[in-house]
């Protein structure tokens, strides 16, 4: 097997040869991060040998900053084990450099065979934790041949993926059986699993763990920092869009040049989903003629008084959530993302809503639509209603967000129910799951 993908990656990567020097060139991608995932060198050789060994790893951002609340509450209750970190985008290596202080951070390697079985080697796991749901067919073949147990965490499936794995189920049987343990967010994907034929002694519902770890406080230094920066006065309403993807930045643009004339003191602060969209949102609003500011022009100054901020950074969304009276969570319109994380913001207390293209967070959305706390749009017409109809009512603001900060409240607890699995299966199964 290892052979055949080793074979067929290798000449997907020729034919992606261009495309990838286009990357490196136009994109500032790192060529040495990719030798070093082509390789395999994790630039970590384990001597350890009184600590069990336990490698997290999160695609990019996103699931790093999930692995965060986890990793710290087994840092604090399980200081005997070892916590290696790895990320497979240049940006999810970066956050989790700034996350996880102290201990090792790494790009996770390329499916190669010889890539995989390197890191492995410098690593010596005795567990593998993977946030979510990123999954690679030779790394799981090279861990069950060296006995190394793997595990899901907060894994989900959407109804799109689980149609998919039906189409080839004895594939999909193969493939998940190479997983020992998976701790997941909700019945349905559980139910799934079993209907492939994993074991249901190899999966618990555990929850979500991005309901833990979220800020509730807007009494913070770090929103505090970027209320000054952003000059937003007691006064004025704050519009926080985060999360956004074309063409969402001009839905957005398009409401709020309405939307200044009727409320003089409102404030917009664009957050787009991807860096390479910066630079397009950036000609968006200068389109518009209206004041703006780069978040990256801020590290010293202060914006101008009523100008849109365009937060043209990494990492600084779940702070920014902060400073909203109403939020728009992106990658709900568009219809290729499948929805973002929009319990950070309901956590602030915040009047949320979102597109109705939420396939990736739909059980979340739904449920905090039945709570009386977020509301969901379908066009650019309900997207300015909606908006209007939130910053012209504040008690029906202030009501929409306590309902959805009290949502959030009453939904944590997965990262312990978490920790207990990985604890379960690591130190009292152990020798079952190396069988």
């Amino acid at each position: 097997m290892s052979l055949f993908l080793n074979s067929f990656y290798l000449v997907a990567l020729v034919l992606a040869s261009p495309w990838l020097a286009w990357r490196f060139w136009w994109k500032g991608r790192s060529f040495l991060n990719f030798r070093t995932r082509f390789t395999g060198n994790s630039k970590f050789f384990n001597t350890s040998s009184d600590s069990k060994t336990v490698w997290f790893h999160g695609v990019s951002v996103g699931e790093i900053h999930l692995l965060r609340q986890l990793v710290s509450s087994i840092q604090a209750s399980k200081p005997d084990w070892l916590c290696v970190v790895s990320s497979s985008t240049d940006n999810g290596l970066l956050e989790a450099q700034k996350c996880f202080k102290g201990l090792h951070v790494f790009l996770f390697p390329l499916d190669f065979s010889w890539a995989i079985n390197k890191a492995l080697s410098q690593i010596k796991p005795d567990l593998i934790v993977l946030a979510e749901s990123e999954l690679w067919p030779n790394f799981l073949q090279c861990c069950k041949v060296k006995h190394l147990p793997v595990s899901v965490i907060n894994g989900r499936m959407s109804p799109r993926t689980q149609a998919r794995y039906l189409n080839f189920p004895w594939v999909a049987k193969a493939f998940f059986s190479k997983i020992r343990a998976f701790a997941l967010q909700n019945i349905e994907t559980e139910h799934f699993l079993h209907r492939i034929g994993v074991s249901p002694s190899s999966t618990r519902v555990t929850g979500s763990i991005k309901f833990d770890g979220v800020t509730f406080s807007r009494i913070d230094p770090n929103i505090e920092k970027f209320k000054a920066m952003f000059a937003i006065k007691p006064n004025e309403l704050v519009w926080v869009a985060g999360s956004t993807q074309a063409p969402e930045e001009q839905y957005l643009l398009n409401a709020y040049l309405v939307l200044k004339k009727e409320f003089p003191l409102l404030r917009l602060i664009l957050v787009p989903r991807q860096p390479d969209l910066f630079n397009q949102v950036r000609k968006q609003i200068e389109l518009t003629g209206l004041p703006f500011k780069n978040r990256s022009d801020l590290s010293s100054t202060v914006a101008p008084d009523d100008s849109i901020i365009l937060v043209d950074t990494l990492g600084e969304l779940r702070f920014v959530w902060g400073l909203a009276d109403i939020a728009f969570v992106g990658g709900s319109m568009d219809g290729k993302r499948g929805g973002q994380n929009m319990i950070e913001p309901a956590a602030y207390g915040s009047a949320v809503f979102f597109g109705d293209k939420i396939w990736n967070f739909k059980q979340v959305a739904e449920q905090l639509i039945h709570a009386g706390g977020a509301s969901m749009i379908s066009s650019p017409d309900s997207l300015l209603y909606t908006a209007r109809t939130l910053l012209a009512n504040e008690s029906l603001r202030i009501q929409m967000g306590q309902k959805a900060k009290d949502f959030v409240i009453s939904q944590q607890g997965a990262t312990a129910k978490t920790i207990l699995m990985l604890e379960d299966f690591l130190c009292h199964d152990s020798r079952n799951l190396a069988a």
